[in-house]
């Protein structure tokens, strides 16, 4: 559609997955022979994003080689200091660029291009500088929770480590994935903190400091909440393929 702003897309892909019990980046497992990090860069072509930027750590060079030929950029994350500082690694390779930024995990094998197309179309439905794509899920353990007010709008995003009792009952879930515009983005960034429980650079705080400076903040939920799930340890892999396999 003609006068639409540009999109670019940031995969988080540094972290090394111990849980995984392997000597390998836990993005280059594979689901059906193709790796995960694959898989979501297949998924966020279908939003035409003009730029693709990896975020890596954890061997860097491997995980470089494997998308050697896809045309993708790539930052390093020396330390990993948590989601927020992740995406601080891509500013300098972004800093001319103007326009919706896509943040994803690059462990989320299922996610399929629809869905994040229809994330976008509902960031720029709602005029969003930040829109969480969310999803409904039986066990929520381990995930952050979307908080909402009475109306229904979001009022934050709490970490699971962060989260009270009341807050543990939400059932709704941060998938991981957003839309931002860039500067809001950015900007936001230069505010987040590390006092919280793990000391590290939430990526979600960017949503309450927004909010608070009167910005438009938004949660598209996904209807099928398996798309969102990440791959952590060999079962969950398992159970991906499989998934995979089902429905394709």
């Amino acid at each position: 559609m003609s006068g639409e702003r540009p999109t670019a897309a940031i995969i988080l892909a540094a972290g090394e997955g111990k849980r995984m019990k392997s000597d390998r980046a836990k993005v280059l497992h594979t689901i059906c022979g193709r790796p995960m990090l694959r898989l979501v860069v297949d998924a966020v072509r279908a939003v035409s994003p003009e730029r693709i930027v990896v975020i890596v750590g954890h061997q860097a060079e491997a995980v470089m080689r494997e998308c050697d030929g896809e045309g993708l950029e790539f930052a390093l994350q020396r330390e990993r200091l948590g989601t927020g500082h992740a995406v601080m690694q891509a500013r300098t390779l972004l800093d001319g660029f103007d326009g919706t930024v896509m943040v994803l995990t690059g462990d989320t094998p299922l996610l399929r291009g629809e869905t994040l197309a229809a994330l976008l179309a509902e960031h720029r439905r709602q005029a969003a500088a930040a829109t969480v794509l969310s999803a409904v899920v039986a066990d929520a353990g381990g995930y952050g929770r979307i908080v909402r007010d009475a109306d229904w709008n979001l009022l934050a995003i709490i970490e699971d480590s962060e989260a009270s009792e009341e807050q543990r009952q939400i059932n709704e879930i941060n998938s991981g994935i957003f839309c931002f515009e860039k500067d809001d983005l950015f900007h936001a960034l230069e505010s987040v903190d590390r006092g919280n429980r793990q000391g590290e650079y939430y990526l979600t705080d960017v949503m309450e400091i927004l909010r608070r400076a009167g910005r438009r903040t938004a949660v598209h939920l996904c209807p099928r909440d398996k798309e969102i799930i990440g791959v952590n340890d060999p079962g969950q892999l398992a159970e991906a393929e499989r998934n995979f396999r089902a429905h394709g």
